[in-house]
């Protein structure tokens, strides 16, 4: 074993999915020394298997969740102009009709067959103006353009779907590339000194006196650390650590919940989203997504077994489908799916009869009984920069040497510029490159915004760039990649860094694979 004489760390972080870092990052910044152990990649569990949205969760006014949706509201400016390359405004349409019933099991549908028992399940339109007008004002926006009314006759939101759909609400939203969100909270945490540690399982935490002993298995072996303080962020693996890693005895835990989406053929031209509701409670949202395809998502279902074993089930992928069907003009069917995806929300168990109205508000739980342990339940990856910060509220006490609040509006890696700058900024790249296409330099300022030009140096033309694996994928970009944001495979490209696993080959794909097993074996030597 690797035994590690320097002086103990102030937290050790156990999770590299959203919570995780976006601790290591707050607790960086305020100047305590950090350490984060991650068993796979950064964000391969939950955090890169979201609907991809920072949104209040107007559904979520259903159950009277009034603070979890302003927080998440006040949030969503907050953290569009810190990330305006990986984050930006959608427009969303909510299509309705009189006709519509819901789930009768929601606080507000309980409370309208009390007073309007007429309604027999029926949302009046009053209602939905009601919860876009709070929506509008409980979280000071500034930016975001407020809710209006579409007659979709004569609206191109109108044109795919069914003719009885004639109005429609459209308010804002904002859309993130969730695990590029993870990766520059990783990325700005190790800027301030904290220490990231990925494929590096944590095999036991252990009391010893006043602080923890932490012993992980990683690529270099086995290390043991020695922090003050332990914080349990393994989002659907929280309870494990609490009862098998710490082997605690604890009533608390979470519940399993599967989220699944399917990405389709692009299904409609424009750049607007649909919000669609269900007469079972549900809502899926239907999304524009990477130039040439739809998002459709999420279920919500329990889900039994390991977390890493989650997958689009046929019958998720038919529900989807359906449940689509009944907005569209032209029916969605699997043969239109290109990918699917699916994640696991480790939700507080707070007894809900159903996975839907299982609150989606996070719960932090301090344990004292020694060296301070933090257990986080839950969250919602809007709102993971708030939980970051009421996280080390609770901690603080133990550090009076750290500093206070300070992430709000503080601008991720490459995230330096306007809000509204993305055109000027990706005009510029192609300007000072102009051997890229157009969407090739997009997808750059997309992904790395300010750093774009840090990707490609003084490259010249595109063989400069160095070995091409497909869908704009050069050698440039994946050294880059392996070097500044921890990938280490293929597949931690492909699917999480960017999406082009949706434009690439098996075969590419491979080839990928083997050229990093071959600079991560020539760096090992």
């Amino acid at each position: 074993m690797n035994q590690r004489a320097e002086a103990p760390l102030d937290l050790f972080v156990i999770g590299g999915g959203i919570n995780g870092c976006g601790i290591a990052r707050d607790a960086s910044g305020r100047g305590l020394t950090v350490a984060l152990a991650e068993q796979g990649d950064l964000a391969q569990a939950t955090s890169s298997a979201s609907t991809k949205l920072f949104h209040g969760g107007l559904r979520y006014l259903e159950y009277f969740e009034f603070r979890l949706v302003r927080e998440a509201l006040e949030e969503r400016e907050t953290l569009l102009v810190a990330m305006p390359h990986i984050s930006w405004p959608m427009r969303f349409v909510l299509p309705y009709h009189p006709s519509m019933r819901f789930e009768s099991d929601t606080p507000t549908s309980r409370l309208l067959s009390r007073l309007m028992p007429w309604m027999k399940g029926r949302r009046p339109a009053w209602l939905i103006r009601l919860g876009l007008f709070m929506y509008d004002t409980m979280g000071g926006r500034k930016i975001l353009p407020g809710a209006r009314t579409l007659d979709l006759r004569n609206d191109p939101a109108g044109a795919p779907l069914n003719p009885k759909f004639e109005r429609a609400y459209e308010y804002s939203d904002c859309w993130v590339e969730d695990s590029r969100l993870v990766v520059l909270n990783a990325r700005d945490a190790e800027a301030r000194g904290a220490r990231i540690m990925t494929g590096t399982r944590v095999i036991s935490a252990t009391r010893a006196g006043d602080l923890w002993e932490v012993v992980t298995e990683g690529p270099s072996g086995r290390s043991q650390f020695h922090a003050k303080a332990l914080v349990n962020a393994g989002g659907p693996y929280v309870e494990d650590i609490i009862r098998n890693v710490a082997r605690i005895n604890s009533s608390e835990g979470v519940r399993l919940v599967r989220g699944s989406h399917i990405v389709t053929k692009r299904l409609f031209d424009h750049d607007r989203c649909y919000f669609f509701q269900g007469t079972d409670g549900r809502i899926i949202f239907a999304i524009p997504y990477e130039q040439d395809f739809t998002l459709i998502g999420t279920t919500d279902q329990d889900h039994k077994g390991a977390p890493k074993d989650a997958v689009c089930t046929p019958e998720e992928q038919d529900y989807l489908c359906n449940f689509a069907t009944q907005y569209f003009k032209k029916p969605v069917t699997r043969a239109d799916i290109v990918w699917t995806y699916s994640g696991v929300r480790p939700l507080y168990n707070d007894g809900a009869k159903s996975a839907t109205a299982a609150t989606r508000d996070y719960v932090l739980s301090l344990d004292t009984n020694g060296a301070p342990l933090l257990n986080v339940f839950g969250g919602k990856i809007t709102t993971y920069r708030r939980l970051a910060e009421s996280a080390l509220a609770k901690l603080t006490p133990y550090f009076p040497q750290a500093t206070g609040p300070w992430t709000a509006r503080v601008a991720m890696p490459g995230g330096d510029f306007p809000h509204d700058g993305v055109a000027a900024l990706t005009a510029a790249l192609q300007q000072r490159y102009p051997f890229l296409t157009g969407y090739h330099a997009g997808r750059l300022i997309r992904a790395y915004g300010t750093e774009a030009p840090d990707v490609l140096g003084a490259a010249r033309t595109m063989d400069d760039l160095g070995r091409h694996f497909g869908g704009t994928l050069t050698e440039a970009e994946v050294r880059w990649l392996m070097t500044r944001e921890y990938a280490r495979a293929a597949a931690d490209v492909v699917w999480r860094r960017t999406k082009l696993g949706l434009r690439m080959t098996a075969d590419e794909i491979a080839a990928l694979d083997a050229f990093m097993g071959g600079q991560r074996a020539h760096a090992a030597e």
